[in-house]
């Protein structure tokens, strides 16, 4: 299915908007507002959060800007906040690539993907025969080896606003959570009334709070876009946000944002390279994800593998180096312990094209509807809404 027609613009690739409108700069600024020193407001919200003693954000995941008019029917209260009747509404970037770890680690550090080093899903850990899936990262390689950076909940420990993060129990102690949370208390949260009732309740002890909910994505991901699963998860987030707006303390303000939107991709869109010889030769490891791979490939074979793989594709993928790609600056500054988690060569996907891996992934991969991970702005543009008591 390819879903509901978008804006041919949405399909047309944008630039992370680092340090002046990105999901990088959510966080220092509500440090910022909240008075901690050394946090610039980059996103420009003195006004909007001037008087703010204590800060509430929720990540809708899956829950992209180009994703909120689909959602109209089924959540009021996000569609009153898109609209500017609630409060701010603007969109912002994702890092890039659009995916949950990156994004995760970018909100939760304050930094582009590049500095944090979670450039991808799956990384291939360089010196080593293993490609790590951040997503069930349970203890090898120590986070705070991996994900160096201090994130933003430290800087708010240290400022004594003893924040909180809310999110399922099954998370905490992963790789994942301490390399974008920690610093934090965690509070138990699972679906959408839980995470509310538990951000609303650390609200009367913590002046940050932050909470997710994946139910959106994971529908998208399952059923596709706009499907009525999708919509049933759009209704449980949008009551979540309901709940936060509703029950806030009268010197607080709820920020809600996503980690990057998500596009139905249709049955004749998806080249499996795995089944290609051409895409297979010369390559060592597969890394990434469907929408942006990153292939390690074999002693002498990286220029081999580029004109292959330009030459498969053509259109249906943006094929460079990973110096060409670290130019792009996509990623943000790149320091040169994180530049061999991005693969010799960078495949990024165009329009609705995915590539699948059928030899490296589990089968589910294979099944599902919706995606992320590349540059396009369906996928790249998310929502940045502010409201008030």
């Amino acid at each position: 299915m390819t879903g509901p027609e978008l804006p041919a613009a949405a399909l047309e690739p944008i630039e992370p908007r680092y340090g002046r409108d990105s999901l990088a700069d959510i966080m220092p600024t509500a440090l910022h507002a909240l008075g901690v020193a050394g946090e610039p407001d980059t996103l420009g919200l003195a006004a909007e959060l001037a008087g703010v003693r204590r800060i509430a954000v929720v990540l809708l995941d899956g829950m992209g800007w180009h994703q909120l008019p689909l959602a109209a029917g089924s959540a009021p209260t996000l569609t009153d906040l898109a609209t500017g009747r609630l409060g701010h509404a603007r969109p912002i970037t994702s890092g890039f690539p659009s995916t949950t770890p990156v994004s995760l680690v970018t909100l939760g550090t304050g930094t582009a993907p590049g500095r944090h080093g979670i450039v991808g899903f799956n990384l291939h850990r360089p010196g080593t025969d293993q490609v790590l899936n951040h997503l069930r990262w349970l203890d090898e390689p120590d986070p705070a080896d991996w994900q160096p950076v201090p994130t933003a909940f430290t800087r708010a420990d240290a400022a004594g606003l003893a924040p909180t993060v809310v999110t399922n129990p099954l998370f905490t102690g992963t790789g994942l959570t301490e390399s974008a949370y920690r610093g934090a208390r965690f509070g138990p949260g699972v679906e959408a009334d839980a995470v509310a009732a538990e951000m609303l309740s650390a609200l009367s002890e913590s002046r940050l709070v932050y909470g997710y909910l994946p139910d959106v994505d994971r529908a998208g991901h399952d059923f596709g876009v706009a499907t009525e699963q999708w919509h049933r998860a759009v209704t449980d987030a949008d009551r979540l946000v309901g709940r936060l707006v509703d029950g806030l303390p009268p010197d607080s303000a709820l920020i809600v944002t996503a980690d990057h939107g998500q596009l139905n991709i249709p049955p004749d869109r998806r080249i499996d390279l795995d089944r290609d010889p051409r895409l297979t030769a010369g390559v060592a490891y597969v890394a990434g994800e469907a929408r942006v791979r990153y292939l390690h490939t074999r002693p002498g074979a990286q220029a081999d593998v580029l004109t292959a793989w330009r030459a498969v594709l053509g259109d249906r993928a943006w094929v460079a180096t990973r110096e060409e790609a670290v130019a792009s600056g996509w990623f943000g500054p790149v320091p040169e312990s994180h530049l061999q988690r991005i693969g010799d060569v960078v495949a990024v996907c165009r329009d609705r094209w995915v590539l699948m891996a059928s030899a490296h992934e589990p089968p589910r991969l294979g099944n599902m509807i919706a995606f992320h991970g590349s540059n396009t702005t369906a996928e790249m543009e998310i929502p940045l809404l502010i409201a008030r008591r």
